[in-house]
């Protein structure tokens, strides 16, 4: 693909457009958001990152509109396995109700102004240097693992180096003041523990990025891709955050299926790198339309094999009582 530069800042424009939408509607008002509202919001997502895919296809061909759309999935799916330590985040800073739509919004929005320089660096990188794939296929594989060793263990959070930083550098107010992030107290400027919180999400999803950045450079090596994917699922994060609750804590099957994703797409990227150098053969290729249905059909599999096991669990839970 030959993205112009108007393409490139219409996107970011429209990006911004949706943000400022959000902000107003949603956020211009204080409130616990409710089931059904985090619901449409997920939809209309959900449905801008189709349209943006759909206009994709149609424009660019249908190489790079599956591209997108198995970016978008892959990158969908593993933030999801990310929300249970936004929970625990929010749990631990006592965010109220009524202000954690604004601290996953802002939050998010700063983790996907730093991957955008991790995408720039790594578009870069790729371009230059095919080893690079090896590197990136080989940290696929090993958060494989490492996910496969820690599956089903409870995640307890630890303020992060920035956050502890963060707190070090500036004093912090005990409690919240509405959506203020600094204050003046007896003379002295302060943080309130709402700038803080944010700092916490938006350095913990750049952490999530080191498995999410190569693992979608394994699907696509458009950078535009790359940063329209990520921007979408981040973007629809957040109310999937108040749309799933505790539900996703019953997806318990779920970090085994994102541990089969990212090490199939680890395989991939070393294949890829191995064509590159000459040295696979020719039948051994995987194409785009295998990327997507390996990762739809895990998906599918892990989510039904997690909801049953759940159904299970609280059946018996009843019986024993």
């Amino acid at each position: 693909m030959n993205v112009p530069l108007w393409l490139w800042l219409a996107t970011v424009g429209g990006l911004l457009a949706l943000i400022a939408v959000d902000l107003v509607i949603v956020d211009h008002k204080p409130h616990e958001v409710t089931t059904g509202e985090a619901a449409r919001w997920v939809i209309f997502y959900i449905g801008c990152a189709v349209l943006f895919g759909a206009g994709v296809w149609f424009f660019a061909g249908h190489d790079p509109g599956v591209q997108f759309f198995t970016g978008y999935i892959t990158e969908y799916s593993l933030s999801v396995d990310n929300l249970f330590i936004f929970m625990v985040i929010m749990a631990s800073f006592k965010v109220p109700a009524i202000h954690q739509h604004r601290v996953l919004l802002v939050g998010i929005l700063l983790a996907l102004a730093m991957r955008s320089v991790f995408i720039a660096v790594g578009a870069a990188l790729i371009n230059q240097f095919v080893w690079v794939f090896f590197v990136f296929g080989a940290v696929l594989v090993w958060t494989a693992i490492s996910m496969l060793r820690g599956g089903g263990e409870e995640e307890e959070y630890h303020e992060n180096a920035l956050t502890r930083w963060v707190r070090k550098l500036f004093p912090v107010t005990d409690d919240y003041r509405g959506h203020k992030y600094l204050v003046k107290e007896g003379g002295r400027r302060k943080i309130t523990p709402m700038l803080l919180v944010i700092v916490a999400i938006g350095s913990a999803d750049l952490l999530f990025a080191v498995d999410s950045i190569p693992a979608i450079f394994g699907i696509t090596q458009e950078a535009f891709l790359v940063f329209t994917a990520n921007a979408f699922a981040l973007m629809g994060l957040r109310q999937l955050y108040f749309l799933l609750g505790g539900l996703v804590t019953k997806l318990v099957y779920l970090s085994y299926g994102l541990a089969v994703i990212l090490a199939f797409i680890g395989a991939k990227l070393v294949v890829h790198a191995l064509h590159e150098y000459h040295v696979a053969p020719a039948w051994l290729d995987i194409n785009n339309w295998m990327s997507l249905g390996v990762i739809v059909v895990v998906l599918t599999v892990t989510t039904v094999l997690s909801l049953a096991k759940a159904k299970r669990d609280e059946r018996r839970a009843v019986g024993a009582q």
